[in-house]
């Protein structure tokens, strides 16, 4: 449970600092660099996403993510289970279009010519006017609506713009084989408690994992909640390209 008390406190206190990082998460600001051929702070921070899920995952989604310390807090108020499922696939039509939007831009701006990790932010502070403060509130807005009426981590499910890339990148991977962080278990020592279960945050059916076997889900954000509550340590973390 210690292990618990750590991620909590990180990812709650990743959420506090919003206000200050909400700017390296933004993806209308890469298109307003691209414009100008700029490569700005949130486009080396999804690089950074994908570059890492190579080998945690989307660990980044369980221990940092500032939207998933919001989302936490708000399963306390309500822990209605995600319905996930071909549903998960929604976050994709806001994705590709961005990505194609990017692209393009970016190769009628003529390509990158210049690096600025503070792009439009003040000294290096995302919500330091009027303005900032309405799209944080917006945001959050909207984080709050979807894991009230869509379930836990209902942001996460249907409209983050973050998690394609740790999931593409989860993906290859898992193709190339890398050695990279994963959740394993072990079938004979499963009582079929389900506490597991009850405990995902993604409201994935992890009793079912573990009966096959196999706990690889793209869906998975490595938190470790599983792990830890599981009462016959039949779910482990490992260092494994298998």
């Amino acid at each position: 449970m210690k292990r618990q008390k750590v991620r909590k406190f990180l990812i709650i206190l990743s959420f506090l600092l919003f206000p200050v990082t909400i700017y390296y998460f933004s993806p209308y600001l890469i298109i307003q660099g691209a414009s100008e051929g700029i490569i700005t702070g949130s486009f080396i921070v999804f690089s950074a996403m994908l570059l890492a899920s190579l080998f945690f995952g989307r660990a980044f989604c369980g221990w940092l993510c500032p939207a998933g310390g919001l989302q936490e807090c708000l399963a306390l108020v309500s822990d209605k289970k995600a319905k996930g499922g071909r549903r998960n696939w929604t976050k994709y039509a806001i994705w590709i279009p961005w990505i194609a939007i990017i692209a393009t831009i970016f190769i009628v701006a003529g390509g990158f010519r210049k690096i600025d990790f503070l792009y439009q932010t003040t000294n290096g502070i995302s919500v330091a006017n009027t303005m900032s403060y309405i799209v944080y509130y917006a945001v959050l807005l909207l984080i709050v609506v979807l894991s009230l009426t869509a379930g836990k981590r209902g942001f996460c499910h249907y409209s983050c713009w973050m998690s394609p890339f740790m999931i593409i990148g989860t993906k290859i991977k898992d193709r190339l084989k890398i050695p990279s962080l994963h959740l394993t278990a072990d079938p004979d020592k499963c009582i079929d408690c389900k506490q597991c279960t009850k405990k995902c945050p993604m409201s994935l059916e992890v009793d079912t994992m573990v009966k096959k076997g196999c706990m690889r889900n793209t869906e998975c954000i490595l938190c470790g909640e599983c792990v830890d509550v599981c009462p016959k340590s039949a779910i482990k973390y490992r260092v494994t390209n298998k």
